[in-house]
């Protein structure tokens, strides 16, 4: 995958426009929301390790997991605030600052695997990501992670639309999320990550959406007796670094900090995917009932509001993510 490449790339260029740098060796802030079991966050402990070891102990990482510095939305308002350095953040999150950052966070924008591949190898993305840095002040997308592919979980089969209709789904705080469920029926419920489980635990919402990995990281399944794999949205997480750390290292740390973040961003992939093709039947395994689902009803409910122009990104961007092909 060129993906590591053409990110340090456009991050380094982004970096050299934010002024002179200076030097600093206090430890980089790195906060996230999943928890300590999931391939995320062993990847930002991968990307402290290999930092501090490469530049000899100039600078060093602190992770911090599971929201323990703020929920994501906060997390982002910390990149600018200088609270916080770098943070895994959604595109859908990321879109908040600049809309076409959430363009692939929008349900069935991506056909597979292969095409989400080939979308973050491509020019399309290149401009994407500057534009997202001149938005944010000199924030830059360091790398991407693939997150997974997001199904539907219930108390019940999903199997059709039809079985969306009236449910109470909690989504994600971004408006992303919330075209899935209001094009199929269903009542989408915002909510921080850090509450779901209780919410699904006491009734407060009927059901959730999220890949695999994450369904068994937060073990929504002790909660949930039935998984759909609806393959909505083909998620991804972006690795972001502060501007205003970027301007505190030298042009060495700075190329050493992109490569060890694009490095463990491909570790995390890499975990996600081979996860993805065991955790249906460790699913199973635990008495979840998990059903197959043909996602050609999803898709064509869904269609007409891709296309309906009200979204954080143009219909020739769309366009343009479309006639790319899906990679070899």
């Amino acid at each position: 995958m060129k993906i590591k490449t053409i990110l340090g790339a456009v991050a380094s260029a982004a970096a050299l426009a934010l002024g002179a740098p200076v030097a600093s060796a206090d430890a980089l802030k790195f906060a996230h929301v999943y928890e300590v079991s999931h391939p995320l966050h062993a990847a930002a402990l991968e990307a402290a390790k290999l930092f501090s070891e490469r530049t000899d102990g100039r600078h060093t990482i602190e992770v911090f997991p599971a929201s323990s510095l703020g929920k994501e939305a906060a997390l982002n308002e910390g990149l600018s605030l200088g609270t916080v350095d770098i943070i895994y953040t959604g595109g859908g999150f990321a879109g908040s600052i600049y809309g076409p950052a959430a363009m692939t966070d929008f349900p069935f924008t991506l056909r597979n695997l292969k095409h989400w591949q080939a979308y973050y190898e491509s020019d399309l993305f290149q401009d994407v990501s500057a534009g997202y840095t001149d938005a944010s002040g000199g924030n830059v997308i360091g790398a991407v992670s693939y997150y997974g592919s997001r199904h539907v979980t219930a108390n019940k089969p999903v199997l059709s639309p039809a079985d969306m209709k009236d449910l109470k789904i909690r989504v994600p705080n971004a408006p992303a999320y919330v075209l899935f469920p209001e094009a199929t029926g269903a009542n989408p419920t915002p909510m921080a990550f850090s509450e779901v489980y209780l919410a699904l635990q006491q009734g407060v919402v009927d059901a959730q959406e999220n890949p695999l990995t994450t369904i068994q990281a937060k073990r929504f399944y002790e909660v949930q007796t039935d998984i759909s794999l609806t393959g909505h949205i083909t998620n991804s997480i972006f690795t972001v670094v502060s501007g205003v750390r970027l301007s505190q290292l030298s042009d060495e740390d700075s190329a050493i900090l992109y490569d060890v973040l694009g490095e463990t961003a491909l570790q995390s992939t890499k975990a996600i995917i081979a996860a993805e093709e065991t955790l249906v039947e460790w699913f199973r395994e635990q008495g979840i009932n998990v059903h197959e689902v043909d996602r050609a009803p999803f898709i064509e409910v869904v269609a007409p509001a891709l296309t309906s122009g009200d979204l954080p990104f143009s219909g020739e961007l769309y366009e343009q993510l479309q006639a790319i092909p899906d990679a070899e």
